[in-house]
């Protein structure tokens, strides 16, 4: 265990060579794992939530290969593991190898920490068990699941699905158990959700639809019988890991950072956006595509913000940038909203319960709703106090962002789990010039 510092007053300025995706690197290397031949993934995110998914692969017998920042991976089939796969923290990992191993109709136990356990899982039992897949929970909501195999030669089953809450994790299980089913699989979502699983398997010559609909956005896939192709792909720069950069720099005076090959994926961005109508100073210059997404470099300064309001859509488009955007808000002026979030209770931590507990100890007012919360922005924070990071990596940075601007001082308990999705946060946060110190919880 090990406790952050961050001290105020020292402007941030200067570039971010930010890491890999850690969305696209888990769909890559799931992907690649289930093609046949040798893939390479340059820039590939090596973090505690992307390692979870690689030691599942070994498990079920994928060979891969890491060098530095490039995963190599040899596709073949798959077996069935002899003890169970631990996802580690990481529910993307677990949701998506579901799918994974539904399509290779592969035995195995899914696992992992006691935070895992307790994230919602029948989102994905229900409509796997729809599509015929042998699939259990001993609660019929929660990890620990197991599945079965099904009779040799049966496809899983065409169906469309509905999710009652945009999840691109959820959608992105039942597109993969797709490839194997009989028939074309659709999924409908209220919202769009981020489509980097879709750009992925459509560029590996899967035919996948996207489009929208009166009630929603839909998504169809058609059977895939043959095998995926193996590929290369570079992974641009990672837009929840920007958008730290982006809120430290908008609220601390005199600061001014550079993030090149930001990806910019329209089911990224809302962050991005929601700083520009607070007022925030934010340029971002294209350059083309990365992989099949769009990426840009990002300029963030400091500014004068605003309190806004965020609900519908732009919920799904920077579901896992609140933590960071209630910051935002404590330092802006006025009142800012957000409603229609109550999936934010269902992250590494309950994210709404935790974010106002967060701002509450560093001094701002903020209301927690059902679904939502309100902070009234009052330009800035106390600071001075000791926070708990809740397990979660995200609450963990974000408590060390409000640190650079407070009155005082903020210390971040349980800041080891910032590793999860961003392993070098802090020395990429000292070298901008921040003042930190980070220590052993005892003192050592």
């Amino acid at each position: 265990m090990s406790r952050l510092t961050v001290f105020p007053g020292h402007p941030l300025r200067g570039e971010v060579n930010l890491p890999g995706d850690k969305s696209i690197s888990h769909r890559a290397a799931l992907l690649a794992a289930m093609a046949e031949g040798e893939s390479r993934i340059e820039h590939f995110l090596d973090s505690g939530v992307t390692r979870a998914l690689l030691n599942a692969l070994q498990q079920v017998g994928v060979a891969w290969h890491l060098d530095g920042e490039t995963l190599t991976v040899q596709g073949q089939p798959w077996r069935n593991p002899s003890a169970a796969l631990n996802c580690g923290n990481s529910a993307t990992t677990l949701r998506l190898l579901a799918g994974a191993l539904a399509a290779r109709n592969t035995a195995a136990v899914l696992d992992g920490s006691a935070g895992l356990r307790r994230r919602p899982m029948g989102r994905i039992l229900q409509p796997l068990r729809a599509m015929g897949a042998a699939i259990d929970s001993a609660d019929g909501e929660h990890a620990p699941l197991t599945l079965s195999q099904r009779p040799a030669g049966k496809p899983l089953r065409a169906t469309t699905h509905r999710l009652a809450v945009a999840s691109a994790q959820v959608k992105s299980c039942l597109l993969l158990a797709g490839l194997a089913a009989e028939g074309a699989v659709t999924v409908i979502e209220p919202h769009r959700s981020r489509d980097h699983s879709e750009r992925l398997l459509g560029a590996l010559g899967v035919e996948i639809e996207s489009r929208p609909l009166e009630d929603g956005w839909g998504v169809t896939i058609h059977p895939h019988p043959a095998a995926l192709p193996p590929f290369h792909l570079t992974i641009p720069g990672d837009t929840s890991a920007a958008a730290f950069w982006l809120v430290a720099a908008s609220i601390t005076p005199g600061s001014r950072i550079t993030l090149p090959g930001v990806g910019l994926n329209p089911g990224r961005i809302g962050l991005l956006e929601a700083l520009r109508e607070m007022g925030g100073r934010i340029e971002v210059i294209p350059r083309g595509e990365q992989g099949g997404e769009p990426v840009g470099d990002v300029v963030a300064a400091h500014a004068d913000l605003r309190g806004i309001e965020i609900h519908g859509e732009r919920v799904t488009a920077m579901i896992d940038e609140f933590p960071v955007f209630a910051v935002a808000a404590a330092f802006a002026t006025g009142i800012t909203r957000v409603r229609e979030a109550d999936e934010l209770r269902h992250k590494e931590s309950d994210r709404i319960r935790a974010l106002c507990s967060l701002l509450s100890a560093l001094g701002a007012k903020v209301e927690e709703q059902p679904d939502g919360f309100t902070v009234y922005g009052q330009g800035g924070l106390r600071g001075g106090a000791s926070v708990q990071a809740e397990g979660d990596h995200r609450i963990a940075m974000a408590a060390a962002v409000a640190g650079l601007a407070a009155d005082q001082p903020v210390t971040v308990q349980g800041a080891e789990i910032m590793a999860e999705s961003y392993p070098n946060f802090a020395e990429t946060l000292q070298g901008l010039g921040g003042k930190i110190r980070m220590e052993a919880e005892n003192g050592g």
